[in-house]
């Protein structure tokens, strides 16, 4: 008998018996736990082992012949049940439950009392246990159940890993960041990130001597918005009247210095140190809803003379975290599990589905202004466009608005009466085909891995991916670098 497997026929001399594997879990910590029921005549106590990474866990595999079977825990020598699992009183008090079957029936496996999705024991050869459907009602391939302790322990071995490395660790060996003074015109930042290829820029205040924010393409998209309520073309003057301290203060005006979408807008710059783990940088990103947040170094302790190092992203810790985990995937076992069986990402509705988030999507001839719309009242940060039939042709996301300012085509332009498959052009190689641009196109499938997902997704410039159906390239959903950590660290 070992800590590790439990033996049914060898213990009872069982000898042809069909015996299904089966793993049994106490999530709740202890010094030391042993599983006892049916099985063992309760008399013998089978001793469970702490899962490597997380010691509050403990478990045994154990092979036991089908049917319905009772156990409990003897957890630091008190006898004691899950609650949160099916459970029953008996001969021995308050009992857990679980039913084995002899085949796997993906049906009954659904539908019996005494299994659940969050079951804390997971029977091997029923790797089966739902069927997701989507839209249109068509069944899909069963997919695997997700185990809650596959997930706890995943969960708990990547916070430790963001909260052991450090925000140095990111900085690559050469290259530049761009920062822009305050003071500069609207439109010449406008330019700046076109050329430059960036979406976001740290804001210098001379006067004052440190950074004191950030400067993004949805900037822009609100000044367009805001310029374009004013007439029906936007020219160049208005965008040269604005400096970037201008269009800030007009911006807290705006918003009345208060509530947009139910956030209080801070003055005060997002903003890192080279010591500060990846752990509390992730949260900074996602608590305060930026794309980036400046890793900045001051030789003193008032933080005067500040030293900008880089611009931290979710996509620069993700691949830090693919990079450390390529080798020894198996101790994130959450990382095969197929993304469609996970709580990730927006997806497209089921039928009779109400409570789920609308995926964000347009047609090619879609106004730019709906667009913009998008962007700023869904809060989202890129747009799948789709045909008629809701095949995926390309993604319009925020950072293309600064392909507006090629040529100043910002300056004769009507947002209105200017379409999305207009505006994708605008950033577009000459005589390309529309739709064509592979590179801005990232897919994966919904029974992809969740790890495969996260490698694709720590690739240079990739924010996002949507999730096709195979072969129709129709739209199911998408999953962004936000979702990824939001559900790991959740």
């Amino acid at each position: 008998m070992s800590g590790l497997g439990m033996d049914f026929g060898r213990e009872s001399g069982g000898a042809g018996t069909i015996l299904t594997p089966a793993r049994f879990v106490w999530p709740y910590g202890g010094r030391s736990v042993y599983l006892s029921g049916s099985f063992t005549g309760w008399s013998e106590h089978w001793p469970m082992t702490p899962v490597e990474g997380c010691p509050t866990v403990f478990q045994t595999i154990c092979s036991l012949p089908p049917g319905y079977h009772q156990y409990k825990f003897i957890v630091d020598g008190e006898w004691r049940h899950d609650e949160h699992q099916p459970f029953v009183t008996g001969n021995y008090g308050i009992v857990n439950t679980v039913l084995l079957t002899r085949e796997p029936d993906y049906n009954s496996a659904v539908l019996s009392p005494y299994m659940t999705s969050g079951s804390s024991m997971d029977v091997d050869n029923e790797t089966f246990q739902r069927v997701v459907r989507v839209s249109d009602s068509t069944p899909h391939e069963p997919l695997p159940m997700i185990s809650e302790v596959d997930l706890e322990v995943s969960r708990h071995r990547f916070s430790v890993f963001l909260s052991t490395h450090m925000a140095y660790e990111l900085l690559p060996e050469s290259g530049k960041v761009i920062a822009l003074d305050v003071d500069l015109p609207v439109k010449q930042a406008f330019h700046i990130l076109y050329e430059q290829g960036i979406s976001t820029a740290p804001l210098w205040d001379f006067s004052k001597g440190q950074f004191v924010g950030v400067i993004s393409a949805l900037d822009f998209i609100l000044i367009l918005r805001e310029l374009g309520n004013h007439g029906s073309n936007l020219t160049e003057e208005e965008l040269q009247k604005h400096t970037i301290s201008a269009w800030k203060e007009t911006k807290l005006y705006l918003n009345k210095q208060t509530i947009e979408h139910g956030k209080t807008f801070s003055k005060r710059l997002v903003q890192a140190g080279p010591d500060e783990n990846l752990k509390d940088v992730t949260l900074k990103i996602l608590q305060n809803r930026v794309a980036t947040v400046p890793v900045i170094h001051s030789i003193s302790d008032d933080g005067s003379y500040p030293q900008l190092l880089y611009l931290a992203s979710l996509s620069d810790i993700l691949k830090l975290v693919c990079r450390y985990f390529r080798h020894s995937a198996s101790s994130l076992p959450i990382l095969q599990s197929p993304v469609c069986s996970l709580p990730l990402g927006t997806w497209v509705p089921k039928i009779g589905e109400s409570n789920r988030q609308p995926l964000a999507i347009l047609r090619p001839n879609a106004s730019l202004s709906a667009a913009l719309n998008l962007f700023v009242q869904a809060e989202v940060s890129s747009i799948p466009i789709v045909d008629d039939n809701d095949s995926l042709l390309d993604v319009y996301s925020r950072s293309d608005i600064t392909a507006l300012a090629k040529d100043k085509i910002y300056t004769h332009i009507n947002l209105e009466e200017m379409t999305i498959h207009q505006a994708l052009q605008l950033g577009q190689e000459p005589y390309s085909s529309y739709g064509a641009t592979g590179q801005r196109c990232h897919m994966c499938l919904r029974s992809d891995s969740l790890h495969k997902v996260m490698e694709r997704l720590a690739k240079p410039g990739v924010r996002r991916v949507v999730i096709v159906e195979a072969g129709s390239k129709r739209v199911e959903g998408i999953i962004s670098l936000g979702d990824i950590f939001r559900f790991l660290l959740s």
